[in-house]
C-alpha cells in the first residue's frame, strides 16, 4: 500500500490501485483520466479535494458505479483516515484491492453498505 497516494477526488484508493507505479494519483495532475474525469472537474469547480467533502449525495461520473459510490460514502461518515486504516487493515488480512486487472474483492457488491460494511470490518 502506498499510503502517500491516498484516496482519488471520487473516493477511489489510489493507494491500492494496480495503476500506481505509473500514475501519481488524481491530485498530482498526472492521471490519464483528468481531462474527461467528470468528478475532477466538478470537485475543482466546488474548490474541495474529495467528493466526500461534498454535501450533496452525488452520484454522477465515477460516483455512479459501486465501489466509488461506497468509498467515498464511507470517507464521507467515517473520515479518510479511518478509511485509509481499513484498506490497510484489509490488505494485511490478504483483501485485494485489484486482484485481475482493475477488478478485486471490493468489487463483487451490488449495495452501497454492503460494501461499506465490508471495508469496515472485512468481513462478507
Amino acid at each position: 500500500m502506498k499510503r502517500e497516494l491516498g484516496i482519488a477526488r471520487c473516493g477511489l484508493a489510489c493507494c491500492l490501485c494496480s495503476e500506481n507505479d505509473r500514475c501519481g494519483g488524481c491530485g498530482s495532475g498526472e492521471c490519464p483520466d483528468k481531462n474527461w474525469c467528470e468528478n475532477r472537474k466538478c470537485s475543482i469547480e466546488k474548490n474541495i479535494p474529495h467528493c466526500y467533502g461534498c454535501g450533496e449525495d452525488c452520484r454522477k461520473g465515477m460516483l455512479s458505479k459501486i465501489k466509488p459510490y461506497a468509498f467515498s460514502q464511507f470517507a464521507k461518515r467515517y473520515g479518510k483516515e479511518a478509511l485509509l486504516d481499513c484498506l490497510e487493515q484489509n490488505e494485511k488480512n490478504g483483501i485485494v484491492y485489484h486482484r485481475e486487472g482493475i477488478t478485486g474483492d471490493y468489487d463483487d457488491f451490488d449495495d452501497a453498505e454492503k460494501l461499506i460494511d465490508f471495508i469496515r470490518t472485512g468481513k462478507r
